[in-house]
């Protein structure tokens, strides 16, 4: 039997099965679009709370940059306090509500895709001897593992405060190195730099090992804790397999990226030639598009992942190289002992 390829059989699940990546679309969008719809109502609301003078509509009937700010200033005196509460509750409120639809989406996407290599790799696993009853962790799985998958949710969440928080304490560390009376900013951006990029890279593995543990609370029954032990077995004992799942599809992300960044640049171009609706509602479609080819990018890697949970790991190995035998030797090589040579033979030099 050849060797499956994961990152194939992701592509190949997400291509296959449209519903799944629909399933993935419906519930980010959904929270995409509450949490605009409530931003920008957040925001209208706010602004007809604040009072106008006619001496600040005049300010900002002016056009002048310097008299606009100032009464933009003088508009926002005294509330700067009662908006930046009504935006922590805000996002007090987004994140709980993230939270709780990506535990559902999760268990939602989890599931098919277990079910789908289930049902794909039955007829070989019957085949090739490999027993498909359920184990114990089956039977103990729970109806709803919602709450192991909240807990990790909440986990990352936690993760990306505290990684928001490092990149505040980095800018005041690295801004004790530029004083206001001495600057120096190349100084700056040499301290700054590395520790933001480490901040970055920390905080990106935690969240992708949180992430990748969701798998296991749907498909062993785990709680947070043991579901994140088996992400990283999985990466210690698959390594190779993971990594070109992750590798192949993080470099369709950015292919994808940068085409979308350049087709978005088209229209931006033609500012001031076409109508800026017209240019609004292309940067829209494009910038839609592009998300939803993400999803689907997403929901190929994690078909991936699932496939190398799913297989036993001898289907995902190589075969082992095979070495030709060595050639017989084609002549003598080694040295007589017991044969007399020219100076083993007494007088010889001497008659000569």
């Amino acid at each position: 039997m050849l060797p499956l390829s994961p990152t194939l059989e992701g592509f190949r699940a997400a291509f296959r099965r449209p519903s799944f990546t629909l399933a993935e679309i419906m519930w980010r969008w959904c929270f995409g679009a509450t949490s605009s719809a409530l931003f920008l109502f957040a925001l209208f609301e706010f602004l007809n709370t604040l009072p106008v003078t006619n001496g600040e509509l005049l300010f900002l009937r002016s056009r002048q940059p310097y008299l606009v700010s100032q009464a933009i200033a003088h508009i926002l005196r005294g509330s700067l306090a009662r908006a930046v509460m009504s935006v922590m509750v805000a996002i007090l409120l987004l994140v709980l509500l993230w939270m709780i639809a990506a535990s559902f989406g999760r268990m939602a996407t989890v599931r098919a895709l277990l079910e789908y290599f289930q049902v794909k790799f039955a007829p070989l696993m019957t085949a090739t001897g490999v027993s498909t009853s359920p184990d114990e962790a089956d039977d103990r799985r729970p109806r709803n593992p919602f709450r192991s998958l909240f807990d990790l949710n909440f986990l990352r969440v936690s993760v990306a405060l505290s990684a928001l928080v490092a990149l505040v304490g980095a800018t005041v560390l690295a801004g004790f190195a530029s004083p206001a009376s001495h600057p120096q900013p190349g100084l700056f951006l040499l301290l700054w730099f590395p520790m933001i990029g480490l901040i970055c890279v920390i905080w990106g593995a935690l969240n992708w090992f949180l992430s990748l543990a969701g798998l296991f609370v749907v498909r062993d029954a785990a709680d947070a804790m043991g579901a994140i032990s088996a992400a990283v077995s999985l990466c210690r004992e698959r390594t190779g397999a993971v990594f070109a799942v992750s590798t192949w599809t993080g470099l369709a992300h950015l292919a994808a990226f940068v085409a979308a960044t350049t087709v978005a640049a088209l229209p931006l171009s033609t500012l001031g030639i076409l109508p800026g609706r017209v240019i609004l509602l292309s940067v829209a479609v494009l910038t839609l598009a592009y998300l939803a080819l993400a999803d689907w990018l997403y929901m190929a890697r994690l078909a991936g992942y699932v496939c190398i949970a799913q297989t036993p790991e001898a289907w995902l190995a190589p075969p082992p190289p095979t070495f030709p035998p060595p050639a017989p030797p084609t002549g003598e090589t080694t040295i007589d002992r017991d044969e007399l040579i020219l100076s083993d033979i007494s007088g010889l030099i001497g008659q000569t």
